[in-house]
């Protein structure tokens, strides 16, 4: 077989692709080029198109490439912080030094000395020097100095850890102050502030919907305030403290609420997000009044006090409240919007006002410092511009002249671990420092914002009236028709792209870091080269409360961006409203498109299933099916706290629980959808390829492989393949390597109007895929993030190729590694490809077995099965050296080490996983 280079002009639009069509095992250099992204309408798209085939990482005229759609290039001097997210930060009272929160690095608290630029301190439970800390997780506001800067106070799940300020700014002497969990509610402290005398620390209880009075010395709670939902920032100001309230107002008899920690509040019933922001006023001269409520926007987070002024940063409906302290009445809002073409999705989170009248608000989502001119607080502000940073600026301040950004993410998950490869928990941070510049600059510098967020105008473009376009794959204009009417999101978990397609020679791939190759997942490596090969595609999350947020609402809100460092408040916020967008979901953006949704297990929260609904049970029950017809024997039942997405829902298909075989979800859906027919958007959550459970590692891979090509199989054969589309996606690549960068994941595009056989090296993302299924379905974008993402629109063509796809057999025993066999018999799968790599094998070297039993106990204490499953509950490092040892038959060490450890030895075992609420 031989195959030629040939040039292919993607037909009716304006992209330049250069490739060859996949040979098995014929090698393939492809590149792709992008000039102007035209639709097949003539309409222009956003311009995140502009990447063309840069890679994550890469540094361009624009600034570094990351994996969120975006470019950063952060306006003055950068220090990259390589010890994990900074949550948040605060300067010492002497200017001298910045006290960061951080988390994903093994530490909790680094003291940055800011004349020296440098990382001075690190403390946490497993730091080389001393002090250490019993834990590392850390709330979602402070560290908070005393008025003399003595000591450091750090936020943390059950109260505080109080430490000493050394003369040189490093802390010593740990003591921890205590606020009791009141039943199942933690304390989950948010920001604490000193009294101007230093006798008495104010604490935002946001777990606890109260304020509470401690005296700094004694740690003793001297007095406590019932507040809003959710307090998260405090400050004083004169005898008054006021506190934001990020779920809103308690609610009341005849409101309509959803569920955030236990806690009902006032939500819309549709998008299940908050419709109340308050801002509580405490009177300090008399502690027994009332408190007082002030209204403001939604997700207050951030305060800040000035000239008689407190200002109030409204995280989701962006923008600014200003409360003009003397009548403690909102006086002016101002709008942290700079792009017309979406009205949410910058996220505003924090905010200060300089001496000579500046207003500064970090645009968290946008990466950016928005810059107005304030005189008082009746009087309007007028706007400037914008200044770039690093990823998501959390924290902002002023030293001097100096303006200091704390920026959660840095410059993404580019931490040196191992010369192997990048893993996403490979995170980092930064603090930036710039004098602020004239006007003229801030202008330029607006322009430079714009272009590395893809905003440009008439993005998001409407048909209007009756359409009376052609139907193409992928309209130019929402509302024009498309060739597709069937669109199937398939979600899965966890993998990077050189785990499952490291081993295909014509991609981008390191075959050494091939874990589930094809072997493993022979429909996956059938479907890339029948369907094409996509190998510079993005996840954005480093986890799966992130990964199904980006999924579901083109964005991970800034809650949960925010609550990384314990996640005891929510994980997946499936079941917390403060993590929903005021926008809503994909669904119920279809909805309001009209068109008709199905939902098969993703975004479900709960799972209520039979004692004996076993792995092996369930297992048996799917090849009954299969072979009979038959409905199922187990009555499995997932459901959501979400009234909209209940409604859609086929209850019988069961959520994440690596203890449910995927090929059983495959033919729960397989009966819907020879009753029923499918929606128009059909959402799937298959999760055995998260591995964890009773079968092994490569077994569950190929459960879970054999379950997408069965669903494949029957889509592509039935009356409806003529207009599908089906999207493969991982919810995030946490658990593994890439040798190109951690986010970088396997994703799939089939359909008859997809293009076939080829290699597409264009950077793509989650965001570009959710927006490709906006337009195809005519949905309107839900925030800035997808509003500015270009359609993959060079993925699709206009001629039709309705060749079905047939599932091939699995190649690894999807029984492998199982204690009891299952009453049906033991998985005999095909012969294997001779020529791929050989299928893992659960036989334990002898002289590996006591570590191997070590593995399994941990194993056991992870969450991986039953109704209380949850995904990413251990520690990412340890999950991510078992599943490698597991596929290499326990003979060969994690990339980049010279051993196999035991569970506590894990290089990075100290990483706190991200669900930690026991």
């Amino acid at each position: 077989m031989q195959v030629t280079r040939r040039r292919r002009r993607v037909e009716k639009e304006h992209f330049v692709f250069l490739g060859r069509r996949i040979g098995r095992r014929i090698t393939l250099v492809t590149t792709g080029v992008t000039a102007v992204a035209v639709a097949a309408a003539g309409t222009a798209f956003a311009q995140t198109h502009q990447f063309g085939t840069e890679q994550v990482g890469q540094s361009t005229d624009q600034g570094q490439v990351i994996s969120s759609d975006q470019y950063i290039a952060p306006y003055g001097d950068r220090l990259v912080i390589n010890n994990g997210k900074i949550m948040s930060s605060s300067v010492s009272p002497d200017g001298t030094h910045l006290a960061a929160s951080v988390t994903d690095g093994g530490s909790a608290l680094a003291m940055v000395d800011l004349k020296d630029w440098k990382v001075q301190q690190l403390v946490g439970t497993a730091t080389s020097s001393s002090p250490r800390i019993s834990s590392n997780s850390v709330g979602q506001e402070g560290p908070t100095y005393s008025p003399d800067g003595s000591q450091l106070w750090l936020g943390q799940t059950d109260g505080y850890t109080k430490f000493t300020v050394n003369p040189d700014g490093s802390v010593a002497n740990p003591t921890t102050v205590t606020i009791p969990a009141d039943g199942a509610k933690h304390a989950l402290v948010g920001e604490a502030v000193f009294s101007s005398d230093g006798s008495t620390v104010y604490s935002a209880v946001n777990g606890q919907n109260r304020v509470v009075a401690i005296d700094a010395a004694t740690g003793a709670i001297k007095q406590s305030w019932a507040v809003g939902n959710a307090p998260r920032d405090l400050i004083t100001v004169g005898d008054k403290l006021y506190v934001s309230n990020e779920g809103g107002r308690t609610a009341k008899d005849g409101d309509t609420t959803i569920n955030s920690y236990s806690t009902q509040v006032v939500a819309d019933p549709v998008t299940a997000a908050t419709t109340t922001g308050t801002v509580s006023v405490i009177d300090l001269a008399n502690p027994d009044a009332d408190v007082a409520s002030i209204k403001v926007g939604l997700h207050p987070t951030a305060l800040y006090a000035k000239k008689g002024a407190v200002f109030v940063t409204n995280t989701a409906t962006n923008d600014v409240s200003v409360i003009n302290t003397a009548g403690d009445k909102v006086v002016q809002t101002i709008s942290t919007k700079p792009w017309p073409q979406a009205s949410v999705g910058y996220e505003p989170d924090a905010v200060t006002l300089t001496d000579d009248g500046h207003l500064l608000v970090t645009l968290g989502r946008a990466n950016a410092v928005a810059v107005y001119r304030y005189t008082s607080p009746q009087e309007p502000v007028s706007y400037i511009g914008l200044l770039p940073t690093d990823y998501f600026p959390a924290e902002i301040a002023t030293v001097g002249n100096q303006v200091v950004v704390s920026n959660t993410r840095g410059i993404d998950s580019r931490r040196p671990t191992t010369s192997a490869g990048h893993a996403t928990h490979d995170t980092t941070s930064s603090v930036q420092r710039f004098t602020l510049p004239d006007d003229s600059v801030i202008k330029s510098e607006t322009a430079k914002v714009f272009q590395q967020n893809g905003w440009t105008s008439g993005s998001v473009k409407l048909a209007k009236g009756k359409s009376t376009a052609k139907a193409v794959p992928v309209p130019g204009r929402l509302g024009d028709p498309s060739t597709i009417k069937h669109v199937f999101m398939i979600v899965k978990e966890n993998r990077t792209y050189d785990q499952v397609f490291g081993d295909i020679a014509e991609g981008n791939g390191d075959s050494s870091l091939a874990q589930f190759g094809e072997n493993v997942t022979p429909n996956q490596h059938a479907l890339a080269e029948q369907f094409g090969l996509y190998d510079n595609t993005y996840d954005i999350g480093t986890n799966s409360a992130e990964g199904h947020n980006w999924l579901m609402q083109a964005d991970n809100p800034e809650y949960t961006e925010s609550s990384a460092g314990e996640y005891a408040r929510s994980y997946d916020t499936e079941d917390d409203a403060l993590g929903h967008q005021q926008t809503g979901f994909i669904w119920t953006g279809a909805q309001a498109a009209g068109k008709t949704v199905r939902d098969f297990g993703e975004f479900q929260q709960f799972l209520t299933k039979p004692s004996d609904a076993s792995w092996q049970n369930l297992y048996c029950d799917a090849k009954n099916m299969k072979a009979t017809g038959q409905n199922t024997a187990y009555t499995l039942n997932s459901s959501s706290p979400i009234p909209s997405l209940n409604s859609v829902s086929v209850s019988g298909f069961p959520k994440f629980d690596t203890s449910v075989p995927d090929i059983y979800r495959a033919q729960i859906w397989k009966q819907d959808f020879e009753k029923n027919g499918p929606a128009n958007l059909n959402m799937f959550w298959l999760s055995s390829d998260h591995t964890g459970g009773p079968a092994n590692s490569a077994a569950q891979v190929a459960d879970n492989d054999l379950a997408v090509g069965e669903i494949v199989d029957e889509i592509s054969h039935s009356k409806y393949w003529k207009d599908s589309a089906i999207f493969v996606v991982e919810d995030d690549s946490q658990a593994g390597l890439d040798h190109v960068d951690g986010h970088r994941a396997p994703i799939q595009i089939i359909s008859p109007w997809a293009q076939h056989g080829t290699v597409d090296s264009h950077y793509y993302s989650q965001i570009t895929m959710v927006r490709t299924i906006e337009q195809i379905l005519g949905i309107q974008p839900m925030n800035q993030k997808d509003s500015a993402a270009s359609p993959m629109t060079a993925a699709f063509t206009q001629k039709a190729d309705y060749t079905p796809f047939t599932a091939l057999p699995n190649r690894t025993a999807l029984t492998d590694g199982l204690a009891t066999a299952p009453s049906c018999g033991l998985d005999t799968p095909a012969a294997q490809d001779p020529t791929a790599a050989a299928v893992p094998t659960a036989e334990v070297p002898a002289d590996k077995k006591e570590v191997a039993a070590e593995w399994a106990t941990w194993k056991k204490k992870q969450r991986l099965t039953g109704p209380n499953a949850v995904p990413d509950y251990a520690n990412p490092a340890q999950m991510n050296h078992f599943t490698w040892y597991e596929t290499h038959e326990w003979k060969k060490p994690y990339p980049g080490e010279d051993k196999i450890f035991a569970p506590e030895d894990v290089p990075g075992a100290y990483i706190p996983s991200s669900e930690s609420d026991g």
